[in-house]
């Protein structure tokens, strides 16, 4: 069998396993729904830490048989807080709730996220919006769509006249990356038009891939929360690094998704 045809038989593979990832996600996001619209209070971090495992569970019951059952041989990445690089083969890299504290909340911005990686690439993502229905997809290779239809990054070449965004990658962060965070928001408000400041990740990311904001970054972060993003990017057109501008890996500290035009500019921006 020639190259060329095994190239295409894995695609088309690759494929059909992204459409069921879809269905997964969907139906994941369906569960959750169902727990959405009141706050749930808490009084300690422990309720806290309880109330965000029940709606992960919840998700995972459905995510894991469904996705093992598609790709039986792929590992299965527990803790969606991991960074780094992963064993060499397939991996499921999932956020069951990202956004979670959002859900927990009664705001809007969550979803249900799953990325295929092999040997340390993200091949296919899908990340699905209960509350809106949209499920983004992308595909190494075939482009990135929403609900079908193709996404591309915005053709801004001006950061004075770009919305940028950025997010907090986890609680209790250090103090350096914390300082550093800060730094960046107060040199991006002066050089970008609007900055957008919030959780989660990803969310931030699926507009950059839509062409709705130009930029987005982030100092240390997750696989789950920047793998599916930075697909969603890269087929959309958009230029990924580390804040510097060098060749982001999950082992970077920091992380940068723009239009091509701008990345330049954002680049000098963060660098400061």
């Amino acid at each position: 069998m020639s190259e060329t045809v095994q190239t295409t038989d894995v695609a088309a593979l690759d494929a059909d396993v992204l459409a069921q990832t879809a269905v997964a996600v969907r139906e994941a996001g369906s569960a959750l729904r169902e727990r959405f619209g009141e706050v749930v209070r808490y009084q300690s971090r422990d309720e806290l830490m309880r109330a965000l495992a029940a709606n992960d569970e919840m998700a995972l019951d459905i995510l894991r048989p469904r996705l093992t059952c598609v790709r039986p041989d792929a590992g299965w990445v527990e803790d969606e807080l991991d960074g780094g690089a992963l064993p060499p083969g397939e991996w499921w890299v999932v956020d069951p709730a990202e956004g979670n504290v959002n859900h927990l909340h009664a705001l809007p911005e969550w979803a249900v996220t799953a990325t295929l990686v092999r040997e340390n690439q993200p091949v296919l993502t899908a990340v699905h919006l209960p509350l809106t229905g949209e499920t983004y997809t992308a595909l190494t290779g075939a482009g990135a769509h929403l609900d079908g239809r193709p996404l591309h990054v915005s053709q801004s070449a001006d950061l004075g006249l770009s919305i940028v965004a950025t997010s907090q990658a986890r609680p209790d962060e250090n103090e350096k990356v914390v300082r550093r965070v800060g730094a960046s928001i107060t040199a991006m408000l002066f050089d970008a038009l609007v900055v957008r400041t919030a959780v989660p990740a990803t969310l931030h990311l699926l507009n950059v891939a839509a062409g709705r904001i130009d930029a987005f970054w982030q100092f240390a972060g997750a696989r789950a929360d920047l793998l599916p993003g930075a697909l969603l990017v890269t087929e959309a057109g958009g230029r990924i690094s580390d804040a510097d501008g060098r060749a982001w890996t999950p082992q970077s500290e920091s992380f940068l998704a723009t239009a091509p035009g701008v990345h330049a500019e954002a680049v000098a921006t963060l660098s400061r």
